[in-house]
C-alpha cells in the first residue's frame, strides 16, 4: 500500500476509535445479521458486520474479521494468515504488531496474537546511520514514529520466513513548514522452525526505500508525487522457481513493481552496494521517466507447473473503495509480463485482466476495497485460493464508518483451460462437492461483470437459464453444461463451475457459481439464486 492511503487508514482507525467515546452517537444495531443456514450443510453463519463484537475482548471471536493485507501459509494441520496492522476502532493498538490468526479448514479461525511487540533496534540505527550519510547530513530521529504493513509468510525448506515492511512515518525534514517526502521504508525478515511456537529470530534488513538520484527528498508542492527513492520497500513477496532461485518482489506505487533475487541461504540480496542491486522492474503503470507515481501494489509471483507460467497478480488503485485485483504472466521470473491481451506490463501497460471488483449481489451492501492478495495452494489436493480483504462499501446505514469494517476474503481459484486464473464470486466455505447435472443450472442467477469503473461497486444483474439452453435478461444467448470438466458455456465462452456458500442471502444456503471471462479483459461472476 502507498503511505499516502496508509497514513489515511491509521487516520480512519483513529475516527473509527473516537466514535466509542461516551459523547458520541449510539451505534444503531447491525443492518448485516448473521443469517440462518439451510439445509443440511453447516456453513458459517458469522456477520460481516462485526462492529458489535470489535473490541480486543472480543478478539477470539473475530474469525475473520479485522483482516488486512492477509498473507497465508500452511503448518502442520493449521493455515496461518498474517497481517497488516488494522482494526476497526483501532482495537489493536498497543497489543503489538503483525497479527497472525490461524484455522484448518480456511473457514473457521482463531486469533493468535503477535509476531513482535515493538520495531527491532535495528530499524531505528540503520535509518539514523543513513541520515548521517545524506549530503548535507541530517540529524537523528530520536523516537521514530513507525508503521507496520504487509508481512509475508513463505515456507522455505524447513524454515519458515516472515518478510515485514515497517515505515517510518516521520518527514525527512522535520519541521510542519518543510514539504518533504516521509523517511524510508524497511523490508525485514524473521525466521522460525514452527509457525505454532510463534518464536522468531530476526535476521535484520532485506531491502529498504533506496534513493536513486532523479529526484530530492524536497516535493514542490501537494500535488509532486514523484517520489526520491527508486522503489517503495514495501509489500514483499517470495517466489521460488522450479530451479530453486529465490526472488523478492516489492514495491508500492513508486516507479512500479521491483524483482531481486536472494541468496537462498540467507533470504536477503547478496549485496546492497548500488541502486543496481535493489532489482528491476516487473511491473509498472505508465512510462518510469515520467510517472514515478503508479497506482499499483500487493504484488505476488507464484508459479503454475501445470502451464509452465509465473502469474504476478497486482493490487491497482487506492485501497479504501477503488482496489481492484489484475493478473498477467511469463514464462521468465524477472518478465516481461504480459497481460492476456499480450500487453507488457512490465514496460507500463494496463494489466488485464480484472479478477476483482468492487462488487455487489442484491441483499448485501456490498464489497469494495478488494484485493492485496494472498495466492496459496492446499498442499494435499493442490487446489488453489485467493485471499484478501474486502471492506463494506462507505456510509452503510446502521454502521458507524462502515468502510472501516474490513473481512478477510478467502476464494477458490480455477484455471481456464488457456491457463488463465479465475477468482470463484463466493467466499470459500467448504461447501462439498456433489454430481452437477444440466438441470441444476436451470433457474434465476445474478451476475456480475468486471469491468473497470474507479471507486465503483458493479451491482449484479438478473437472467434466466431455460432448460431448452437459452438464457435471456442481463444475459441473452445460448447455454450448455459439461459435467466431465465442470464447465458451464455461454454463447461459446467457458465458465469454471463450483458449488458454494450464499452469502449473501436471507437464509444462508447452498447454491451455485461460475467465473470465466466474458470478454479477453473482464471476468464474468454468476451466482444462482
Amino acid at each position: 500500500m502507498n503511505r499516502i492511503m496508509k497514513i489515511w487508514l491509521a487516520g480512519l482507525m483513529l475516527i473509527t476509535a473516537a466514535c466509542g467515546k461516551k459523547d458520541s452517537p449510539v451505534v444503531t444495531p447491525p443492518v448485516v445479521t448473521p443469517p440462518t443456514p439451510t439445509d443440511n450443510f453447516p456453513g458459517p453463519t458469522y456477520a460481516d458486520n462485526y462492529t458489535f463484537m470489535a473490541s480486543w475482548e472480543s478478539r477470539a471471536n473475530w474469525n475473520l474479521a479485522n483482516v488486512h493485507d492477509p498473507s497465508v501459509e500452511k503448518c502442520g494441520d493449521y493455515y496461518y494468515m498474517y497481517q497488516t496492522d488494522a482494526s476497526y476502532g483501532n482495537a489493536h493498538a498497543g497489543k503489538g504488531h503483525f497479527f497472525y490468526r490461524r484455522s484448518k479448514d480456511l473457514v473457521t479461525w482463531e486469533f493468535g496474537g503477535p509476531v513482535m511487540l515493538a520495531a527491532p533496534a535495528w530499524i531505528k540505527d540503520s535509518l539514523n546511520n543513513k541520515r548521517a550519510r545524506m549530503n548535507p547530513a541530517l540529524p537523528p530521529i530520536a523516537n521514530p514514529n513507525f508503521g507496520y504493513w504487509a508481512p509475508y509468510i513463505k515456507k522455505i525448506g524447513t524454515k519458515y520466513r516472515l518478510y515485514y515492511s515497517i515505515v517510518c512515518t516521520d518527514p525527512i525534514v522535520g519541521t510542519s513548514t518543510d514539504l518533504s517526502w516521509t523517511e524510508r521504508a524497511f523490508i525485514g525478515m524473521a525466521e522460525t522452525d514452527d509457525l505454532a511456537t510463534n518464536t522468531w529470530v530476526d535476521k535484520g534488513m532485506v531491502v529498504c526505500s533506496e534513493p536513486d538520484g532523479v529526484r530530492t527528498y524536497n516535493r514542490t508542492g501537494a500535488n509532486d508525487w514523484s517520489g526520491y527513492f527508486k522503489f517503495n520497500a514495501i509489500d514483499p513477496s517470495v517466489a521460488v522457481t522450479p530451479t530453486g532461485e529465490h526472488w523478492l518482489i516489492y514495491g508500492s506505487w513508486h516507479t512500479g513493481i521491483a524483482a531481486v533475487k536472494l541468496n537462498n541461504s540467507t533470504g536477503k540480496p547478496d549485496k546492497l552496494e548500488n541502486i543496481n542491486d535493489y532489482g528491476i522492474r516487473i511491473a509498472g503503470r505508465g512510462n518510469i521517466n515520467t510517472n514515478r507515481w503508479q497506482a499499483l501494489e500487493g504484488a505476488e509471483i507464484v508459479y503454475n507447473a501445470a502451464t509452465g507460467y509465473y502469474y504476478l497478480f497486482l493490487a491497482y488503485d487506492e485501497l479504501s473503495v477503488a482496489y481492484n485485483t489484475r493478473v498477467c504472466r511469463s514464462r521468465n521470473i524477472a518478465g516481461p509480463y504480459e497481460g492476456i491481451d499480450g500487453a507488457n506490463v512490465t514496460n507500463g501497460a494496463e494489466c488485464f485482466p480484472i479478477l476483482t471488483h468492487p462488487y455487489k449481489f442484491n441483499g448485501h451492501p456490498g464489497w469494495v476495497g478488494i484485493s492485496h492478495c494472498s495466492i496459496f495452494q492446499n498442499p494435499d489436493s493442490k487446489e488453489w485460493f485467493y485471499a484478501s480483504q474486502g471492506r463494506l462499501p462507505p456510509n452503510v446505514p446502521g454502521i458507524n464508518a462502515s468502510n472501516a469494517v474490513m473481512m478477510g476474503h478467502v476464494r477458490q481459484i480455477k484455471w481456464t483451460p488457456d491457463g488463465w486464473p479465475v477468482v470463484m464470486p463466493q467466499r470459500y466455505a467448504a461447501v462439498p462437492d456433489s454430481v452437477l447435472k444440466a438441470s441444476d443450472f436451470v433457474g434465476t442467477w445474478e451476475v456480475i461483470p468486471m469491468t473497470y469503473q474507479y471507486q465503483t461497486m458493479q451491482v449484479s444483474g438478473t437472467c434466466s437459464f431455460f432448460a431448452n439452453n437459452t438464457v435471456s435478461g442481463a444475459i441473452i444467448g445460448t447455454w450448455s453444461y459439461d459435467a466431465g470438466s465442470k464447465t458451464l458455456t455461454i454463447n461459446g465462452q467457458p465458465y469454471l463451475v463450483a458449488e458454494a456458500w450464499d452469502w449473501e442471502a436471507a437464509k444462508r444456503k447452498r447454491t451455485l457459481t461460475f467465473a470465466g471471462f466474458s470478454t479477453p479483459k473482464t471476468t464474468l461472476w454468476g451466482k444462482k439464486i
